[in-house]
């Protein structure tokens, strides 16, 4: 069996509610243009093309913060869970579970609605962005969040946000040429996490488990790098790195990156699945493809994935780990 632990899919009440609340956002009409997003019926489609493959559901972007103010966030996201719990109810032999979205612009109620969604609708975890808003999720007021998922003992997806309002340089007011896009994303996910390694949060709570998108972004190929620092340069030693020691990490700075989950969303690229796997290894290496973004409705992506999967100089018991036996330990699925 192959348990995709990573895609989109916006049941198609909350897609309509969306397109409601803001019809002048570039989703509401290009995500038309992609069925497989919201249709129930394409998105059947797409998955009985593939043998024995089943998907763990979570919303596509734009983050509902981005939709919706911090007095209606908490409803639209309350909305959307609902729709994504009846979806799997409906069809558990395709959707072994599903992932629940926050309204992370009200922290408060983004607890609350993370331990609705656990306890009551049965989700196997939360989905949050690299930024809300443009805040950083180190920021204080998301902790009591990854303490509730640490209690709850459900992962957390990290999955990168920026639009092509953010520029590429200080001088311009947008994104050109899609960097926004194509190296935009891996940089927020590689960022993010070092700001919560830095932020202490994997000394506070240990046992958190979390899932970056795309590999880990920058991560993996850029491992030594983490290794020496700007400032350890001038004022360390190999050994010693004086920003990590301020900050009171206990560990050395790459052992929490190393704590991290990465997902083979690499769009089918053998060498970049081989790199994050040597940085991931076995037992964090989680199967996703990312469907269903590309022209061909997802297929494309999902096939890409299992064959380049397939073509990793590992064993047929590392293969079934990740396509299989790491996702259903990821999400304690029975």
């Amino acid at each position: 069996m192959k348990i995709d632990a990573f895609n989109h899919f916006s049941p198609a009440p909350y897609f309509e509610e969306f397109c409601r609340l803001q019809p002048q956002h570039p989703a509401a009409t290009l995500f038309k243009r992609r069925p497989e997003l919201y249709d129930i019926e394409a998105r059947l489609r797409l998955i009985d093309q593939v043998p024995d493959y089943t998907q763990i559901l979570c919303l596509a972007n734009p983050p509902l913060e981005a939709i919706a103010g911090p007095d209606d966030s908490p409803r639209l996201a309350r909305f959307a869970n609902d729709q994504l719990a009846a979806t799997v109810k409906a069809r558990p032999d395709r959707f072994p579970g599903f992932v629940a979205g926050l309204p992370m612009n009200n922290p408060e109620a983004a607890v609350s609605e993370a331990r609705r969604a656990v306890r009551e609708l049965g989700a196997c975890g939360i989905q949050i962005f690299t930024n809300v808003n443009g805040v950083p999720l180190s920021d204080p007021r998301y902790f009591d969040l990854f303490a509730t998922m640490a209690d709850l003992d459900r992962p957390i997806l990290v999955h990168p946000i920026r639009m092509g309002n953010h520029a590429d340089y200080a001088t311009e007011s947008k994104s050109e040429a899609e960097v926004w896009f194509t190296f935009g994303w891996p940089y927020e996910t590689s960022a993010c996490m070092a700001r919560l390694v830095y932020a202490g949060l994997f000394d506070k709570l240990p046992d958190l488990r979390v899932l970056t998108h795309h590999y880990g972004g920058m991560i993996p190929f850029f491992a030594d790098k983490i290794t020496l620092g700007f400032e350890q340069i001038f004022f360390g030693t190999m050994e010693r790195n004086p920003l990590a020691e301020r900050s009171g990490l206990k560990r050395p700075p790459l052992d929490y990156f190393k704590k991290l989950y990465g997902d083979t969303a690499t769009n089918g690229s053998v060498p970049a699945m081989t790199c994050g796997y040597s940085f991931f290894g076995r037992e964090r290496t989680i199967f996703a493809t990312d469907a269903p973004f590309d022209p061909d409705g997802g297929i494309h992506l999902v096939k890409r994935t299992i064959t380049a999967i397939e073509a990793l100089p590992i064993s047929t018991a590392e293969k079934s780990d990740i396509f299989d036996g790491n996702v259903r330990r990821f999400f304690k699925l029975s």
